[in-house]
């Protein structure tokens, strides 16, 4: 079987924990099965050998697989990972790992699922639901957890807009991150984020870019995780004065989002690559489609 998740970039500046979109960047599972246990890991993470001995999909996989098949014998599979994208960057790479691994359990072994149910799995592994929604439905989402469920709605994404991601050498823990932020906000940031949140979701429901500029600016996170890499502040105010949409950090970071009308991604993207020769700047589809299983 081939399993195959899209990258996703979550929150979209006051979305916090709320908003994410998918992106057409997207990671492999090759599952076969064999007389005998195997990892094989291409792309990113390919040198890092901790990933064969301790690997969340292998995990997530073996607990659903047993009790799907009422199994207490160790499952032997040859597993190949073809990773697209990048480790604790911003854009998705542990949603993308949960979910598959879920929907590949299932598939395994004979049981049919929906994507709504893979959903609602995954969240006993990522709480938030804004990178596991558009990981698991494609496109744009606005989603809520509720009695343990996600519930959400989904925006195809048209062609006429793209997206530039410039992807820094260096991570952001979302974890430490999430430490420097406040524990309490005032009402006025709160309806600030409220009201910005509201507009983006409205924005992107009715195709209204022009309206992006205003709705994603955000009081609750942004500003205080760029502190941890400064010149993330400046790669928004390029990506803004070259004419992108709107210009977020991806999740907790450290990659930027930057969504833009088609006819100005090569811009867009020549200007970031010229003044940050030292990250990685891509051009990138939307992903309408999701969680993949063939």
């Amino acid at each position: 079987m081939l399993i195959s998740v899209p990258a996703t970039s979550a929150n979209l500046g006051p979305g916090f924990d709320t908003l994410g979109v998918a992106l057409n960047l997207r990671n492999e599972v090759h599952i076969k099965k064999s007389r005998f246990f195997s990892i094989s890991i291409k792309g990113e993470g390919s040198k890092n050998f901790k990933l064969k001995g301790n690997n969340l999909f292998i995990r997530i996989f073996n607990e659903f697989y047993r009790n799907l098949t009422e199994s207490s014998e160790k499952v032997k599979f040859r597993f190949t990972f073809y990773n697209n994208i990048p480790l604790s960057r911003g854009l998705g790479s542990s949603s993308a790992v949960i979910v598959s691994a879920i929907a590949a359990a299932y598939e395994a072994a004979g049981v049919a699922i929906s994507k709504q149910k893979i959903l609602d799995m995954a969240l006993a592994y990522e709480p938030h639901p804004d990178n596991i929604t558009p990981a698991v439905m494609g496109g744009f989402n606005s989603a809520v957890v509720e009695n343990n469920r996600v519930y959400s709605l989904k925006k195809e994404i048209p062609d006429c807009v793209k997206a530039v991601v410039v992807i820094p050498n260096r991570v952001i823990s979302t974890a430490h991150s999430r430490t420097k932020l406040p524990k309490y906000y005032s009402k006025d940031d709160a309806i600030y984020n409220l009201s910005h949140a509201s507009l983006l979701v409205s924005a992107f429901f009715s195709e209204r870019w022009d309206m992006l500029k205003i709705a994603a600016k955000d009081r609750f996170h942004q500003d205080i995780r760029l502190k941890a890499m400064p010149i993330l502040f400046e790669v928004q105010k390029i990506a803004m004065e070259s004419g992108a949409l709107m210009s977020t950090l991806s999740g907790s970071g450290s990659t930027f989002f930057n969504m833009v009308l088609k006819e100005d991604a090569k811009r867009v993207e020549e200007s970031l690559k010229k003044s940050f020769p030292e990250f990685i700047v891509r051009t990138l589809d939307f992903d309408n489609l999701g969680l993949v299983v063939k």
